[in-house]
């Protein structure tokens, strides 16, 4: 399925069908952290992972959820007069955390009439039993997207970005979220050390062929204070210009299966922390250009 003149079925153009309007995701934080950052797989996060913990425009995690929820909606207030909400658990790992917390700060998220669904940031190996029953719980009364880490299938590039788990769990927490009827949506980094267009595409495949529902492509972004900022500038590797990035792109898009809902085309991090690759700053002159380039060659074609 597509939408609209778009040769791929796009977030807007699925939420548009399924709610019936514009809606607009609200950046919410838990106040959690991560199992590799508190020791339980380690305590330097993810090589790619700055501080906020992919959270950079959540709101303060000190407000209560619900006054989180007003100060992000008065942030898009201008463009989304009379909008209906996601509420997104966003930074660090939304499922870490007691299943009595997570009822309580879950439950005041989604108590609001204009939010419509609840959307959650975790990583397969934090879905225990528990947590899955609370999942189907709160699905019976608003929809429940739960986005999934992956980032790349092959180890070597896993181990090097410090994952800290293996691909069978992906797997296996797929299967779990499916079973009760979950919205999945999968991660993937695009432009990772070492990974060639053929490794990153393979990812992508796998992806499309796994049972989710929906996956975000993000461009690698180098933020300041990471690893992984340390090996970029040690000479390491290089980031993706947007010629590379902008072809590997419209090549995962190509093999991806036409019902599978494409949230992200790219990413922004936020630009005081941003190290390279420094065109992605311009966020809406990117969009621009790789829109046009799809319309090329879906043209072409």
């Amino acid at each position: 399925m597509t939408g609209g003149n778009q040769p791929y079925y796009s977030l807007n153009s699925y939420l548009r069908y399924t709610f019936g309007q514009k809606v607009y995701k609200l950046a919410l934080s838990g106040g959690m952290t991560c199992p590799n950052r508190d020791g339980t797989c380690g305590t330097r996060g993810c090589i790619f992972c700055g501080e906020d913990g992919s959270g950079t425009f959540a709101e303060d995690s000190k407000l209560s959820i619900s006054g989180q929820l007003e100060n992000a909606k008065k942030r898009v207030a201008k463009k989304a007069v009379g909008s209906k909400y996601i509420a997104y658990f966003q930074s660090f790992t939304n499922t870490y955390a007691d299943v009595a917390y997570l009822r309580r700060i879950f439950f005041e998220a989604i108590e609001s009439d204009d939010i419509v669904a609840l959307s959650v940031a975790t990583r397969p190996d934090c879905l225990p039993e528990d947590i899955l029953h609370l999942i189907s719980e709160l699905q019976k009364i608003k929809p429940v997207f739960v986005e999934l880490g992956l980032q790349t299938i092959h180890k070597k590039t896993a181990d090097y970005i410090r994952r800290g788990y293996e691909l069978p769990c992906f797997d296996t927490a797929v299967e779990n979220l499916k079973s009760i009827g979950t919205n999945v949506v999968v991660h993937v980094i695009l432009g990772l050390p070492g990974e060639t267009k053929k490794m990153m595409m393979e990812t992508v495949d796998y992806v499309g062929r796994s049972g989710a529902d929906g996956i975000k492509l993000q461009l690698l972004h180098v933020l300041k204070g990471t690893d992984l900022a340390v090996d970029f500038e040690n000479g390491l590797f290089e980031t993706l210009t947007f010629e590379d990035y902008s072809d590997i792109l419209l090549s995962c898009l190509e093999i991806l299966p036409p019902h599978m809902v494409i949230h992200r085309l790219t990413g922004d991090g936020a630009k005081n922390q941003l190290v390279s690759p420094l065109w992605s700053t311009d966020k809406k002159r990117v969009l621009n250009d790789i829109a046009r380039l799809i319309k090329d060659k879906n043209t072409i074609q």
